[in-house]
């Protein structure tokens, strides 16, 4: 079972606090080097960890390792977006969403998106791997 996302930063409780203003939740910690955020309905929780390269690969950069990004599902977009623009994020440069999603950069520049219950509903039809 999925309980965790770990998100690597160089400031987990300024990142964790970003996120805390935004989605809920408390904030743990046994240093100042790994803070947890537990959500408030026991859903998956997210980590932050200390990293020492402060600097995030730009958004979007073919060359940039792959990463991992969270979805946020929001009910207004625009409301959402002038939340987390308040709270320190900023709108990238590119959006591939068009009036589905959009794409910002928290305060630390990971990827993340705000995303309409359209949008983040799961397609209907079921793969198989190959």
């Amino acid at each position: 079972m999925l309980f965790a996302v770990t998100i690597d930063c160089p400031d987990p409780v300024a990142l964790a606090a970003f996120y805390q203003a935004f989605l809920g939740g408390e904030m743990r910690s046994s240093n100042p080097d790994f803070v947890v955020l537990t959500s408030e309905n026991g859903g998956v929780r997210l980590d932050f960890q200390r990293v020492g390269n402060p600097e995030p690969p730009a958004w979007p950069d073919p060359d940039a390792p792959r990463r991992v990004h969270l979805d946020i599902q929001v009910d207004d977009l625009d409301q959402a977006e002038r939340q987390v623009i308040d709270l320190g994020a900023r709108l990238a440069s590119h959006q591939p969403g068009g009036r589905r999603y959009r794409v910002f950069l928290d305060p630390a520049g990971h990827p993340f998106c705000l995303a309409t219950p359209d949008a983040a509903n799961v397609p209907s039809t079921i793969i198989s791997p190959p």
